[in-house]
């Protein structure tokens, strides 16, 4: 009998439930270009009321709502301030400076959380000589950081200095259900400063495609524009949306799971010999773990799991990155574990029920 595979390369691999492909079935549609669509338009009246905006629009993907929003945000030559690990600087193909012609600014910060007075430094004014700060971006959770999360301070302080400042603050809150979840603080709680917030319905949430943005109705009616500009105009997408209706009311109730399941792997894996890992900081549902001590870059030993079908990326040759959804169980988690443990040579861990 063929084991079911357990994929950890990240929480996207996640297929619609029942419940969402039954929504998508029966869903109402029409033409959302010309915003007849009432099943999209339930998903984004249902989004704004949910982040408590005045709008909320529908985007095939994160990467085109934080484009569509710093694109708004921005004029060209300007620069936007970011962590060096966020996902608008490395995972989104330069498209910052491809489309909406703006520069980024990264800055390092521990565990992928900025503070301003990281950030003040890195502010420019008006010159003759450089470029001007246009959009200050926080990632929460943070992905490439292993999925840290912002104290609400900390993100609250940015937002009330940057608004000083002039400045417009922008959100990656893709996962930010997950953060509500580790935090125990609404989405509201999590996002109220911010400028505009874009979070995605098809991770840790579970629907097969899209994203939101959200914000006030001058800026929803600017990034709609920007949204067709970057060919997102989607006809007959109540197909789609109807599995966001669910995943956004139904999936957030059930992170904390993947967030025990991560950690559980952390304990287990830091355990091993040849694998780092601090499961102190796995506090929502990813993680890294620096594996060079088992004498296999990460590639060779992603190549291994997968040979007995534990699927997880190696991020750089020295680290691996591993994501706990809702598609893979307890079992799952112990299955990986146990593959895990006879790749680098672990003893076998009694487990007891």
């Amino acid at each position: 009998m063929t084991r079911p595979i357990v994929d950890l390369r990240s929480d996207t691999v996640t297929r619609p439930t029942p419940a969402m492909r039954r929504a998508m079935a029966e869903a109402e549609v029409g033409d959302d270009v010309y915003r007849e669509d009432p099943t999209v338009n339930r998903l984004e009246a249902r989004a704004a009321e949910i982040f408590e905006r005045e709008a909320a629009l529908f985007v095939p993907s994160g990467t085109m709502g934080n484009q569509a929003a710093i694109k708004v945000h921005t004029d060209p030559g300007q620069e936007v301030i970011c962590e060096q690990r966020a996902h608008i600087f490395n995972h989104e193909m330069g498209m910052m400076a491809a489309f909406a012609g703006v520069l980024p600014r990264t800055v390092l910060a521990e565990d992928g959380i900025l503070t301003w007075d990281l950030i003040a430094s890195q502010v420019r004014a008006r010159s003759d000589h450089r470029s001007r700060t246009g959009l200050v971006e926080l990632e929460n959770t943070s992905n490439l950081a292993g999925g840290s999360v912002y104290p609400l301070q900390v993100s609250d302080e940015i937002c009330d200095r940057a608004h000083e400042a002039g400045l417009p603050v922008h959100l990656d809150g893709a996962r930010i259900f997950n953060a509500g979840v580790a935090l125990d603080r609404s989405v509201v709680d999590l996002t109220r400063k911010f400028d505009s917030v874009m979070f995605c319905l098809s991770k840790g949430l579970g629907a097969p495609v899209g994203s939101m943005l959200a914000g006030s109705k001058a800026f929803i009616e600017e990034a709609r524009l920007v949204r067709k500009m970057l060919g997102g105009g989607m006809r007959q997408a109540g197909v789609l949306a109807a599995a966001g209706l669910v995943a956004l009311e139904e999936s957030p109730k059930r992170l904390r799971v993947d967030h025990e399941n991560a950690r559980f792997l952390a304990e287990r894996l830091a355990e091993m010999p040849g694998i780092k890992i601090e499961p102190g900081k796995v506090v929502t549902n990813i993680l890294f773990l620096e594996v060079s001590g088992t004498g296999l870059t990460s590639f060779e030993l992603s190549k291994r799991l997968a040979s007995q079908g534990v699927l997880a990326n190696g991020v750089t040759a020295a680290n691996m990155r591993m994501v706990t959804h809702y598609d893979v169980d307890r079992a799952g988690c112990e299955r990986a574990l146990q593959v895990m443990r006879g790749v680098v040579g672990a003893p076998q861990k009694a487990v007891f029920a």
